[in-house]
């Protein structure tokens, strides 16, 4: 059995008795007044993950724009176009939410 680390989305989705994964939990990724509005630049556009390293410096954070914009971000991928204005935690934020 795989234990997820805090920078996954799947860290507080629980194992079963018989060592499958459980429903997925979602971790949510607050707002606050200190988000940033971004508008996502074309190097970015469905690369998450890139926009994510520069950010935040890791990559496995790529997740955390589609919680924090669900109301925005539908595919975590196809969604993130250029020109989409979405909401960024600050990274002393984003490391307080997950436990980092």
């Amino acid at each position: 059995m795989a234990a997820y680390t805090k920078t996954s989305p799947y860290y507080k989705t629980k194992y079963l008795a018989d060592g499958s994964l459980g429903y997925f939990k979602i971790r949510s990724v607050p707002a606050e007044d200190t988000d940033i509005v971004y508008t996502i630049e074309p190097q970015y556009e469905n690369r998450p993950d890139l926009l994510a390293f520069d950010l935040y410096g890791t990559a496995k954070l790529w997740w955390v724009f589609a919680q924090r914009n669900m109301d925005i971000i539908k595919d975590p991928i196809f969604d993130f176009t250029a020109g989409t204005k979405i909401f960024l935690p600050k990274n002393s934020n984003l490391k307080r939410y997950l436990g980092l």
